[in-house]
């Protein structure tokens, strides 16, 4: 897989850029992964006529070839069996809005079809990217395809920026979110969950579920200390919540040891 950081003009809007050539991710003969939710929207264009096939727990959906995943609390699974090449971008916390034109909780716990956002230019872009030979002709057109938007975009709420970089430096409770930012809990909340997709109550317990993946990972592992470490009340706290928004206990997922800490093999 190939991966590139965004460019300057990007930066505010794009967190990573990605292509794969249709390669298993992970070993022969695996069928489904789980993909674990990171709070940030994706955009995935899969060259190929394999629809995208998942299944939240209520049954299998479809999707065309080309999504919007929103940010989410729960995991699900995604059917691997016939990967094709597929061209994506991960994007930073509030830029939804700007590039897609609606509030972040509008995609918000589903998948949307980028063609209902983005119109006709969707199939126009896919044609060009199958066009294409290389990973990196592939990412130039994504990238491409994204700054067209920046004209038509708006700025994040300096409130919401406020809370984020306060957020990524260790604030982790709304209250001192919500006075950073100077705004009433009911309005930041507003605001916030417009910008980002997630309340932030919800933003804020994907981003400690987030910190224990490495932990998580470790042979020598101690959990109890793990939990309180994180901030959790005891183990069996950490126990439950990993597993609500994961689908997996901690030791399931350090069993399945993905290469890839969001991408667990197997279900």
């Amino acid at each position: 897989m190939a991966t590139r950081n965004s460019p300057p003009a990007l930066r505010p809007f794009v967190s990573r850029l990605w292509a794969s050539d249709g390669v298993p991710r992970h070993g022969a003969g695996t069928r489904r992964e789980r993909v674990l939710p990171t709070g940030n929207v994706h955009v995935v264009l899969r060259l190929g006529s394999e629809p995208l096939r998942i299944d939240v727990g209520s049954g299998e959906e479809t999707y065309p070839s080309a999504v919007v995943g929103g940010p989410r609390l729960t995991s699900y699974a995604k059917d691997v069996e016939k990967p094709v090449p597929s061209v994506g971008a991960m994007l930073m916390p509030g830029a939804a809005p700007s590039l897609f034109g609606v509030p972040a909780s509008e995609l918000a716990e589903r998948h949307t079809p980028l063609e209902l956002l983005w119109g006709r230019e969707v199939e126009r872009l896919s044609n060009r990217m199958i066009e294409v030979e290389t990973a990196d002709a592939r990412l130039e057109l994504l990238m491409q395809a994204l700054a067209t938007r920046l004209p038509r975009v708006r700025g994040l709420h300096p409130g919401v920026a406020s809370a984020l970089d306060a957020a990524r430096g260790g604030v982790d409770r709304v209250e001192p979110l919500a006075a950073r930012a100077g705004l009433g809990p009911r309005r930041f909340s507003q605001l916030f969950s417009e910008s980002v997709g997630l309340s932030p109550k919800r933003w804020l317990r994907l981003r400690r579920f987030q910190r224990s993946l490495p932990f998580a990972r470790r042979a020598d592992v101690d959990w109890a200390e793990t939990a309180l470490e994180l901030g959790y009340a005891d183990q069996a706290h950490f126990a439950r919540d990993f597993r609500a928004i994961s689908g997996l206990t901690p030791t399931e997922y350090r069993r399945r040891a993905p290469a890839d800490p969001n991408h667990v093999p197997g279900d």
